[in-house]
């Protein structure tokens, strides 16, 4: 039987300090190119030459001010700050590769979703068919004060919200333009069928949209949906919209637990429990002996700064971990930030000193050390104890931690058979589920295909929610053409 084939994501972001926070200081690192256009093509060439899945881009819309209750360090450390744009990026990394999918983060709170679906199209017909759409609502009050709010929308609340975001999108990637409408047609001057070309009329509880979306379809249409709410509210969504879901695991037992939590919403909603990759952060040190690596990390660590990682972590949660001494217990207050972030702390247990002894490297995600084999072990024990598909691998140093895992770690796995040896063809789509470049026909948004649109924004996955009947996966477009007809 062959073994499962571990997916890589490199995990970074359009800034200094992304998640390893201090290591810009290390001498060979570059992170401070990140202005440059080179530096983000050159860091693409290197991710496909170690064959990739993608190249995943955090985001985040607002600054880390909880600490201390200012930006003072949140600047001096550059903790994603400054943060530059991460979907512009693209066009030019897609100009250098072939195969290198990318994962794009994208806050739906603060951008109005016809002209998002039209970014989202336009990178996908000029990556043929590479982008992926990492969903997140938000969880910082200074992007909210920020966009002109008083406070941030209540966080329950801005997942009913995304949903019917998702609604109004699917109807304009799947539905506004049929199959076959763009025929490029010179001698009879038609480039498009306007009997094949649907204008969507949504009027929802947070959304009116009336239009035809502005993109002809694109190779996947809609892109890759990756999410990353481990709450309940979050897991719902997740099960609902989700194709990989991003997780963060503490320890392999947890770990198992979160990505069942995970399948299980999505069989919640109606889909293959499978149809669901689970990616997990990772943080890698790798040199050719145990001894090498473990210098390497002791180096690195010169380097880091936990506090940042505090300050950062304390912008997750909403609490402000400075006014705590460093060894008194911190409570767990329930903020509108990541809910799973605070929820860490609920036990009443973590005291300051140990989160800055959790954040040593100047992160929190789980860091192995060694050599190519030990790294290969242990990545392999985390797939086969925890279900994991695969990992989002964090930069410590750039590029040197992916061109180390690429030389080092990439053909172990390689010659146990658990990573490939070339890409497939095709989409980013096809490329992961090996089902096609489109949607599955059991994923709610498919249910929107083939210019059938409902005329009234009804949220139907709140519907769902409550327990409200919808149409069955699979009858989809026969149930939509017998109950709404196009509108041209």
């Amino acid at each position: 039987m062959a073994r499962q084939q571990i997916l890589l994501n490199a995990f970074n972001m359009n800034c200094v300090g992304h998640i390893n926070h201090g290591l810009w200081t290390h001498p060979r690192d570059r992170s401070a190119d990140y202005r440059k256009l080179s530096y983000w093509t050159e860091l693409a060439q290197l991710l496909e030459r170690g064959l990739f899945d993608g190249l995943f881009l955090a985001d985040i819309v607002g600054v880390y001010d909880v600490y201390q209750g200012n930006v003072d360090l949140t600047l001096k450390e550059s903790i994603q700050l400054p943060v530059n744009d991460p979907l512009l990026l693209v066009s030019a990394m897609a100009g250098v590769t072939r195969h290198l999918g990318f994962g794009l983060t994208a806050n739906l709170s603060y951008d109005a979703p016809y002209l998002f679906a039209r970014r989202l199209s336009t990178l996908d017909h000029l990556t043929d068919g590479r982008v992926g759409w990492n969903i997140v609502t938000g969880y910082l009050e200074s992007a909210a004060r920020a966009m002109g709010l008083t406070q941030q929308v209540e966080h329950d609340r801005r997942y009913d919200q995304a949903d019917e975001y998702l609604e109004v999108l699917y109807k304009l990637w799947e539905g506004s333009w049929e199959e076959g409408a763009v025929i490029n047609d010179r001698q009879r001057r038609i480039y498009a069928r306007p009997d094949k070309v649907h204008k969507v009329h949504h009027q929802g509880e947070f959304f009116n949209v009336e239009g035809y979306h502005l993109c002809e379809p694109s190779p996947q249409r809609t892109p890759v949906l990756f999410q990353a709410g481990a709450s309940a509210r979050g897991l719902r969504f997740a099960g609902e919209h989700a194709e990989c879901v991003f997780i963060s695991g503490n320890n392999k037992a947890a770990t198992r637990a979160q990505v069942d939590k995970v399948r299980a919403a999505a069989q919640a909603a109606g889909r293959d429990p499978h149809a669901v990759k689970v990616f997990m952060g990772i943080s890698v040190i790798v040199a050719p002996t145990v001894t090498e690596a473990r210098a390497k990390h002791a180096e690195y660590l010169a380097h880091a700064s936990a506090e940042a990682g505090v300050a950062h972590f304390a912008s997750s949660t909403g609490i402000d971990f400075s006014r705590f001494g460093l060894d008194e217990p911190i409570p767990y207050v329930k903020t509108n930030a990541i809910e799973s972030a605070a929820s860490k702390l609920k036990d009443n247990s973590l005291t300051r000193r140990q989160l800055l002894e959790q954040h040593a490297l100047g992160g929190r995600y789980i860091l192995l050390v060694g050599s190519p084999t030990q790294v290969a072990d242990e990545l392999l024990s985390w797939v086969d104890e925890t279900g994991l598909d695969g990992f989002n691998l964090t930069r410590i140093v750039t590029p040197e931690s992916y061109a180390d895992f690429i030389d080092l770690v990439v053909p172990e796995l390689q010659a146990r058979g658990a990573y490939k040896t070339a890409y497939a063809e095709g989409t980013l789509r096809q490329k992961l589920f090996r089902q096609g470049d489109r949607l599955p026909d059991n994923h709610p948004g498919a249910r929107f295909s083939s210019g059938q649109i409902s005329p009234v924004g009804a949220n139907s996955f709140a519907k769902q929610a409550e327990g409200l009947p919808l149409r069955k996966p699979g009858s989809a477009a026969r149930s939509l053409a017998n109950e709404f007809s196009p509108t041209k």
